[in-house]
């Protein structure tokens, strides 16, 4: 096996690990009785979920040799950015939080592994081409998206993702610092990793398939 094929075979294993984890925790939040929306209103599950399906679909470009435009590593530079985000929040935020049916080896996989080892696939195999940083626009309609989101459906039924979303516990005020804090650690941390994929070079370099084959 090639060095290349090697690399996105290892990239599909941790991808299509982290769908089952994730499937397997929706399984057990709707035998419970919970709300399949709530499930999908965590940006864990959403970053995670978004991080493997571009390990994935990176795997299988790998594997057929071919490569992607720029718009796909813009994509895939904002899920390595999510990703960052959901271990460093957690960690700073979460850690202490009563995490109710979440099995422990998937809160580990899910804060602590695929963070790390979605930003190591990207400084191990930084993009194709490279990422202007005005693209900063277009990479922060996720996570502002997300928190418009959260913020109207908690208001509307009561109930927010994390604590740190939910003004009951802190006042809108400190809803509105955290948000801010979030907001410019994910402009810096965006900043980090597409100066650093624009300098890096790609462990496996991508090679065109030629037409017919």
């Amino acid at each position: 096996m090639t060095l290349s094929r090697g690399f996105a075979a290892v990239r599909f294993a941790f991808g299509a690990a982290t769908l089952i984890a994730v499937a397997i925790q929706l399984a057990i939040h709707v035998g419970h009785g919970f709300s399949v929306l709530n499930f999908f209103s965590y940006f864990t599950n959403l970053s995670n979920i978004f991080a493997a399906v571009v390990l994935v679909v990176e795997a299988v470009l790998t594997w057929r040799g071919k490569a992607a435009g720029p718009l796909w590593d813009l994509l895939r530079c904002i899920s390595v950015v999510c990703m960052a985000l959901v271990g460093v929040v957690f960690s700073a935020l979460l850690r202490d939080v009563d995490l109710g049916s979440l099995l422990p080896w998937i809160n580990t996989w899910l804060h602590y592994v695929m963070p790390v080892i979605v930003v190591a696939d990207w400084l191990i195999q930084s993009p194709r081409n490279p990422i202007p940083l005005k693209s900063l626009g277009i990479a922060v309609v996720f996570p502002l998206a997300y928190l418009a989101y959260s913020l109207t459906r908690g208001a509307v039924i009561n109930w927010y993702a994390y604590p740190f979303l939910n003004p009951a516990i802190g006042g809108y005020g400190a809803v509105l610092v955290t948000c801010l804090v979030i907001a410019v650690g994910f402009i810096l941390t965006s900043v980090v990793i597409i100066v650093l994929g624009n300098k890096l070079r790609p462990l496996v370099p991508p090679r065109s398939v030629p037409a017919g084959h």
